[in-house]
């Protein structure tokens, strides 16, 4: 996954992401957080990469993610494990 920091300030960030997929999942893991105020992806056109823009209070953004994406990798864990135990 590539992605570039348009803005990126403590507790506000717009991140360019090359995959609308990976910045919904992102979205949703982030809005879990009560220290994100505010959390939002778009695309300007099918062409263009999506953006997520990202405030936070208490935490910094980078702080914010890094949990989000622990927390999602605990879930594909999770996942992949029930997936093994059906397959036996």
């Amino acid at each position: 996954m590539k992605f570039t920091y348009l803005k990126d300030e403590k507790n506000e960030a717009d991140i360019e992401l090359d995959n609308p997929t990976v910045a919904e999942i992102l979205r949703v893991y982030l809005a879990k957080d009560e220290n994100v105020t505010f959390v939002a992806w778009k695309r300007e056109h099918p062409t263009k990469n999506p953006t997520i823009k990202i405030k936070t209070s208490g935490k910094t953004v980078k702080k914010v993610l890094q949990d989000a994406v622990e927390s999602l990798e605990k879930d594909l864990d999770k996942i992949q494990s029930e997936f093994k135990k059906a397959a036996k």
